[in-house]
């Protein structure tokens, strides 16, 4: 891959390497970031800011793909620091007010809330940037377009850097590490959405990107094999659930179900079982069962 006009600052999750990224882009003016990352790793991207001169007072304006905890968490810190939060619409009064995401994520996470996510700050109102679907933010030199992509998230945004070539896609993109050719979907609950997600992955084929850069972990220059493997997963997890959902399984069997969907995929693509760890620290097969539950039981029951 040629030299990139980004750097890829890993956070080391959970102590795992490459599980959750933050883009740094500098500008005439400071930097901006594509991501924020969690509360509970604030420390570790002040480090990965200082190894290429930069700090946390520097960051001007940081684009989030959603609100989701790994990507969102640390933007009040930023915003506290001076920085402009620009957030899809839906997620925004979130960012604002975020007693509701965090008493729904607190019913997932239990005890573990604090230890995996750190603090959540609000962002100052003042300091929130609601854009629309294709219009143009232009921060110093360079234009980011956000692209309005549900199926993971209802309030998910794509950023296409057409200047550059580079397509930010958060978590629509799929999750992808480093390594084996290897590719997950994350369908956390509320929001995973099957068919909404088919229509977003045509948006991220028509921008014709050179780059794509999940936030779980990029960045990648086969485009098209990743957008092609993320359409199969999309028909293999629909085949999945219609063979298995007219059983009615409960949760614990689902997450069995997945996990047993996600091994013939690792056996398939020659994963091993430290990637597959790492795969796990970026995107637990365990949440999506309770996604594609009330994706299935609210979307498709009555077909």
């Amino acid at each position: 891959m040629d030299a990139l006009p980004f750097y890829v600052l890993d956070l080391h999750f959970l102590g795992t390497p490459r599980a959750i990224a933050v883009y740094l882009v500098p500008h005439r003016e400071g930097a901006l970031l594509i991501e924020s990352g969690p509360g509970s790793t604030v420390a570790a991207l002040e480090r990965g800011l200082a190894a290429h001169g930069y700090t946390l007072d520097q960051i001007t304006d940081v684009l989030l793909t959603h609100i989701h905890l790994d990507h969102a968490g640390a933007a009040g810190h930023l915003a506290r620091r001076g920085a402009r939060v620009h957030v899809h619409p839906i997620g925004a009064p979130h960012m604002i007010a975020p007693e509701r995401l965090l008493t729904s994520a607190r019913r997932i996470y239990g005890d573990q809330m604090d230890a995996l996510w750190g603090e959540f700050l609000p962002v100052p109102e003042a300091q929130v940037n609601i854009p629309q679907d294709g219009q143009p933010l232009r921060i110093g030199e360079h234009t980011f377009v956000p692209l309005d992509t549900p199926g993971h998230a209802r309030h998910h945004f794509a950023y296409w850097w057409p200047e550059q070539g580079v397509l930010f896609t958060g978590d629509v993109g799929g999750v992808r590490l480093p390594g084996v050719r290897h590719m997950r979907l994350p369908m956390p609950p509320p929001e995973f959405h099957l068919e909404q997600w088919r229509t977003s992955l045509q948006r991220l084929r028509e921008v014709d990107a050179r780059t794509i850069v999940p936030t779980h972990f990029g960045p990648f220059d086969d485009v098209a094999w990743h957008l092609d493997r993320l359409e199969a997963l999309l028909d293999d997890i629909e085949a999945l659930l219609t063979r298995v959902m007219p059983t009615q399984p409960d949760e614990p069997t689902m997450r069995d179900i997945l996990a047993q969907w996600v091994a013939e995929w690792n056996r398939r693509d020659g994963v091993d079982e430290a990637l597959h760890r790492a795969y796990e620290a970026a995107n637990p097969t365990w949440m999506s069962a309770a996604g594609v539950l009330r994706y299935w039981r609210k979307f498709r029951a009555a077909d």
